[in-house]
């Protein structure tokens, strides 16, 4: 027997390990930093723990601490020590899942009548730091289905997911094997791992809120208690994310709205549903009458369509087969059952199958701002992110397949430029590629279509990944996410191809050869909806809109009720110019009424005095600027028409 075996490094090198050398021996062979912050190993493209023995001949990497899997190693890590420390206080609680999730981690909790609260958090914190300290060791251990129901016999949930009826991501592994990770003899977890060798290498981390779940997301389920956390690498990271969701907190929009006037979610309409107050609508006007004004510049042709329609026509779509649940329920009428439409493209289709078409109509851009209905389970929701009733800036391109690769270049161009305008500059692509198992249309034009994307990415030069299987049944897309002030990213844009809907509608054009030939259709959603984008404006500028889009672009202050009437004078000079003004009458002082105006994130404060009346000028407090004095009138109308004419 060899006392040697040798691995494959990814640079393709080979090292040489003792025979029954681990992940860890390989991390410490590697240097002081491998192994400290080496996590867990990559065997043959399967994670594994750094502890598993490694075989000669393996393709062996190591997964570290700061890396994306590595971030949901440590989560997914500190998940059970939070289930290990809620067992521990409180032994009557059951639990059920707890993966690693975006920037953290949750677990759900059975408190059986229950509730945790917010000084719960710090004592559940507290125990969490004492586990952390002991250094456990996460131990993983195959055990049988009968050696399951034994260990897990006082927790329902887990049984459950053991018996198949619950959608966990860490347990039920292939092949009918059971794997459990054990940190003491007091507990232990379903997990398929890996894990970290122990509980010391956790540490960065923060519980952040407590929110019910329902088991399995059914509201006829349980009502469980979900605990979030956030984990990081190291504490440097940790407090930048503490900081950085202290910033986004005073950036949430849903406050924002309400502080600034926009638009309010009345708790008559009932969930999900906004109102839009004068200074929203006003901000929402002018993001539509851009998103026009760049359209019909686009070559692209308005449509309308009802808010409602026949159930045939969502059989026809395959709504009804596909995204039933995502519907509101059906108005029964005398001549059938109607929905709210969920989507707009069927009702395009039937523009398109209007008449017989020609290859030179082609390509056939619709677009429309429709209005759409979804039915968004309550715990969803969240201010215009998440929203019931919601309009589309919808477009629908109809295009002859020789002309695909030309047109979907032509629309990057495009939704880029608007998304620029809006003040974007940071953009993440993303590549959406065809599920094998489940997909519609021939192989070669999804072949073709998936070139068509490919090649218009590259030919702008964008970098971007690849999601594999990724793409919807129907075609696949590419997706556009920003990047906002504090670095969130935001998916806005898609384009996607669509062979399923021109097949079903039966459109066909008649081709430059006389025969009839099937077009494929492009969806794009460029702001994806009115509501959400206007949500990631207030978010993006913090409710300090650029001049170009802010609901007040200036407000007007006399220093007494004796330059009022110039100061009105000056309101109706601004609005003849077509910007949006106000005065406010000197019945507070004038440091309380500067005040009040900043509260507002105005743009633009004109306070105007003695020498003001006498010389037609005015003092000028700009936003995030120095005051400037004795600004002559005309000067500043002109400063102002600069600004909103290069939309900043």
């Amino acid at each position: 027997m060899s006392s040697a075996i040798n691995v494959v490094l990814p640079d393709g090198s080979e090292r040489e390990l003792p025979t029954g050398a681990t992940g860890s021996d390989l991390a410490v062979s590697l240097g002081k930093r491998a192994a400290k912050d080496a996590v867990v190993a990559i065997v043959d493209d399967v994670q594994v723990d750094l502890i598993r023995e490694l075989a000669d001949g393996s393709k062996v990497s190591l997964v570290f601490a700061d890396s994306e899997e590595g971030l949901e190693v440590l989560r997914h890590g500190t998940a059970h020590v939070l289930a290990q420390a809620v067992l521990s206080l409180y032994p009557d609680a059951t639990f059920s899942i707890g993966p690693p999730i975006e920037d953290g981690f949750y677990y759900d909790f059975d408190l059986h009548g229950d509730t945790f609260n917010e000084g719960d958090l710090k004592h559940i914190e507290s125990k969490m730091r004492e586990i952390v300290g002991r250094k456990q060791p996460f131990i993983r251990t195959e055990v049988d289905r009968a050696e399951a129901d034994e260990l897990f016999a006082d927790h329902p949930y887990k049984l459950e997911i053991l018996d198949g009826e619950a959608d966990d991501p860490t347990s039920s592994p292939e092949g009918g094997v059971i794997t459990t990770y054990r940190n003491t003899d007091e507990f232990v977890d379903l997990c398929r791992g890996p894990h970290v060798p122990d509980t010391g290498y956790l540490g960065h981390f923060k519980l952040m809120r407590v929110a019910g779940a329902y088991w399995r997301g059914d509201e006829k389920r349980q009502m469980l208690q979900r605990i979030y956390g956030t984990a990081w690498a190291s504490k440097k990271d940790l407090t930048t994310h503490l900081e950085r969701l202290e910033e986004a907190a005073r950036r949430d929009h849903r406050r924002l709205v309400q502080e600034l006037d926009l638009l309010s979610f009345p708790n008559e309409l009932g969930g999900g549903l906004a109102v839009w107050h004068p200074k929203g609508a006003a901000v929402r006007n002018l993001i539509e009458d851009y998103s026009r004004q760049r359209h019909v510049e686009g070559g692209y042709e308005f449509a309308y369509t009802p808010h409602i329609a026949h159930e045939g026509l969502f059989q026809t779509s395959g709504h009804l087969d596909f995204y039933a649940d995502g519907m509101y329920p059906p108005m029964e009428m005398d001549n059938g059952a109607y929905y709210p439409k969920p989507m707009n493209c069927p009702m395009h289709c039937l523009i398109f199958g209007h008449g017989q078409r020609s290859y030179k109509e082609l390509p056939l851009r619709l677009f429309e701002l429709g209005t759409v209905y979804r039915y968004e389970r309550s715990g969803t929701l969240h201010g215009l992110m998440r929203i019931r009733g919601f309009t589309q800036d919808d477009s629908h391109l109809f295009v002859a397949e020789e002309h695909l690769a030309d047109e979907i270049a032509s629309l990057l161009d495009f939704v880029l430029s608007i998304l620029r305008a809006f003040g974007f500059d940071e953009f993440v692509f993303n590549l959406s590629t065809r599920d094998d198992q489940k997909y519609v249309g021939s192989d070669e034009v999804w072949s073709y279509a998936t070139q068509c994307l490919r090649e218009a990415l590259d030919r702008h030069g964008l970098e971007y990944q690849v999601k594999e299987g990724d793409a919807a049944f129907y075609g696949p897309k590419i997706d556009i996410d920003v990047k906002d002030a504090i670095g969130r990213s935001w998916q806005l844009s898609t384009i996607q191809a669509d062979f399923q809907l021109p097949e079903r509608f039966d459109l066909t054009y008649t081709g430059s050869d006389g025969d009839q030939h099937r077009p494929i259709m492009l969806h794009r959603a460029l702001l994806g909806s009115i509501e959400r984008f206007f949500g990631v404006l207030v978010e993006h500028f913090g409710g300090a809109f650029p001049s170009w889009l802010a609901p007040v672009q200036v407000q007007v202050l006399g220093v007494r009720d004796d330059h009022d009437a110039f100061a009105s004078e000056l309101v109706a000079t601004l609005k003849a110019e077509g910007f949006r003004a106000e005065m406010v009458e000197a019945g507070d002082p004038l440091g309380t009424r500067i005040r009040k105006a900043k509260l507002q994130k105005l743009p633009y404060i004109l306070v105007v005095g003695d020498d003001d009346v006498a010389n037609n000028t005015a003092g000028l407090n700009r936003r995030g600027g120095d005051v400037e004095r004795d600004i002559p009138i005309a000067n500043f109308i002109a400063r102002l028409h600069r600004e909103v004419a290069s939309k900043v």
